[in-house]
């Protein structure tokens, strides 16, 4: 990505909420009811996974809550290409948001613009999701609304411009959906109704909760290491459930560092994952805040 790519994001991030328009309330915002019908449908599909147990239906549930939320959530659209924390080869690139098209949190686009958004407006009016307005709309009542800001091409082009010029990027937020069924005929074609139930319904439950607890609990209970301008908290419980995403209050304080858990206590499984990669030579250009900016940023 440019450097000018990078300074509009920046500039972007750092205006205040009162340079641009307002959106509208929750209460004014419309049902999106598709959205609704398929997070509704697939909480009631995942009940059937107290009939349909196995120990290879739990395994497989548990890798691809890692494949889905930790490499394709938490490090592919969240490190990687919200917050360009860190650089990969271009086919890296792609696999990793793939693995996040699996979540069916919308597609790399969408769902980049609308984090962006967040970080802009963080516990502000115009903040999609900041807890101010309610557990339950933080949690998941933003995501079953329909938001002409994060739907809207032209801030997409604003917010997102280095995903919007990536036909790739564009392809698979444009399919996002696709992927998932593709999934879902291949595991019912290895493993039955059981791997479809635990591998992609009851996975996407657990995979949904544990990404709208950074949304709701991150912003609520925890403690607060470093000064910022919203309610981000760490909360280490919500750590262990999203690969290192609940050390917020770092994340929002550091907005571009690669590595959340910036005390020794604090586990980072997707910096870990980062490291990997650098390893292998598949990661490069990793940033992180120096001690200098740890210290002045200390509460």
């Amino acid at each position: 990505m440019s450097n000018q790519t990078i300074e509009l994001i920046n500039s972007y991030t750092e205006t205040t909420y009162e340079e641009r328009k307002a959106p509208a309330s929750p209460l004014k915002m419309p049902t999106h009811w598709p959205a609704s019908l398929f997070i509704a449908g697939v909480h009631i599909a995942s009940l059937a996974a107290f009939f349909t147990f196995s120990w290879k239906a739990l395994i497989l549930c548990v890798v691809f809550h890692w494949i889905t939320g930790g490499l394709g959530i938490t490090l592919g659209y969240h490190r990687l290409l919200t917050h360009r924390s860190l650089k990969v080869p271009k086919a890296v690139e792609y696999f990793l948001a793939l693995c996040g098209s699996l979540a069916c949190q919308g597609g790399p686009v969408s769902w980049v613009t609308a984090h962006r958004m967040h970080h802009a407006y963080s516990d502000k009016e115009g903040d999609p999701h900041s807890p101010r307005k309610g557990f339950f709309w933080s949690h998941m009542g933003w995501c079953l609304v329909s938001n002409k800001e994060i739907e809207s091409p032209e801030v997409q082009a604003r917010l997102a411009p280095d995903l919007v010029r990536d036909r790739g990027m564009v392809f698979l937020n444009n399919t996002h959906i696709l992927w998932t069924i593709l999934l879902a005929i291949g595991l019912y074609a290895w493993g039955g109704w059981s791997f479809v139930v635990w591998g992609v319904f009851l996975r996407l439950v657990l995979v949904y909760h544990c990404t709208w607890f950074v949304n709701s609990a991150a912003h609520i209970w925890g403690y607060r290491t470093y000064k910022a301008t919203d309610d981000s908290t760490n909360c280490w419980w919500v750590a262990l459930l999203t690969y290192g995403e609940g050390w917020h209050n770092n994340h929002h304080a550091f907005q571009y560092s690669a590595k959340h858990g910036l005390q020794w206590w604090e586990f980072d499984t997707t910096y870990m994952m980062i490291q990997f990669l650098r390893f292998f030579g598949l990661a490069e250009a990793i940033k992180l805040p120096s001690a200098r900016l740890l210290t002045e940023k200390s509460n």
